[in-house]
């Protein structure tokens, strides 16, 4: 049987290591876990012992804990990340589910059964995003239309049990048939790797940016609030703006964008929220948008 391998990284109270202890007796084999006190040497023990799952203690972290979560997060995207934290620090820690964190622990109430429950989220997502790495886009290396299903449903489930919300954006790129035309395939290919790339950079890396079309994308932002989603929308247009300032002027994209908002005990299913936002992309005009762009050189409609 595969042991489960745990880093934990906690201070001296020992709450992690205790549940983890009764969780998995010393007896069965099932489990080994290294232990550190120090935030300074997680990332090189990361590397050396390759964990299944990272707990982290966010006492360890002296002065931006965010932050601190969001680099570890970004040095090892690929194991999922647990945060320790005092019940006064739970704002704090449901914070970091915005930065990278899988799910966060409240030591003051940590017992086998929340221990178990923590580490048993952690690992489905990691099974989940190994196999939804085969529903990978060959041209952007964005997930697929079924990638963004798997997901996406995924994360609408745990969404509904833990009282989130998702705000999904879609996205067409609407002239590419006059780029391939008028400057080749090469250049209408590099355009759609140029526009995923711009619009994964406006996300989160624990977002799930997707190609679902030929001109078609999608971007799905957890737990992310109700105000942002104009921001999103405007954080994409932004960056497309500054991409079409750097080219000539008959090669630009025009892009255009609907976005949605979920919150848990919504109606509908993930499937029908996608359809729901794409729905509102496809009731957009084309004829109005060219008429817009006209007027207005430079304006990328959403």
């Amino acid at each position: 049987m595969k042991k489960l391998r745990v880093l934990v990284a906690e201070d001296s109270g020992g709450e992690a290591i205790a549940a983890l202890r009764n969780l998995y007796p010393e007896e069965s084999g099932q489990l080994e876990f290294t232990h550190i006190g120090s935030l300074s040497t997680l990332l090189p023990t990361i590397l050396m012992v390759n964990p299944d799952v990272v707990m982290l203690d966010l006492h360890l972290a002296r002065v931006d804990r965010i932050d601190e979560v969001k680099r570890v997060h970004r040095a090892a995207p690929e194991v999922p990340l647990i945060v320790l934290a005092d019940s006064s620090e739970k704002e704090e820690a449901a914070r970091c589910l915005e930065v990278g964190a899988i799910d966060y622990l409240l030591k003051d109430f940590m017992g086998t059964r929340s221990v178990e429950r923590a580490l048993r989220t952690a690992l489905e997502r990691n099974t989940l995003t190994a196999l939804t790495d085969t529903m990978r886009d060959l041209a952007t290396r964005l997930y697929t239309r079924d990638g963004l299903a798997t997901l996406g449903t995924r994360e609408w489930e745990g969404a509904q049990r833990n009282n989130g919300t998702l705000v999904l954006l879609c996205a067409s790129l609407e002239n590419l048939r006059e780029i391939r035309e008028q400057f080749g395939s090469g250049s209408a290919e590099q355009t759609l790797r140029d526009l995923a790339g711009l619009i994964q950079s406006s996300f989160r890396r624990s977002d799930i940016v997707a190609r679902i079309g030929e001109t078609q994308f999608a971007a799905l932002a957890v737990d992310a609030a109700e105000p942002s989603a104009p921001v999103l929308r405007q954080r994409v247009q932004r960056r497309v703006d500054t991409w079409n300032q750097l080219r000539e002027r008959g090669f630009r994209i025009r892009l255009r964008m609907s976005v949605g908002y979920w919150a848990a005990q919504g109606p509908g299913t993930f499937a029908e929220f996608l359809t729901r936002v794409e729905g509102e992309l496809r009731e957009r005009s084309l004829p109005e948008c060219h008429e817009k762009e006209t007027a207005n050189a430079g304006v990328i409609e959403t």
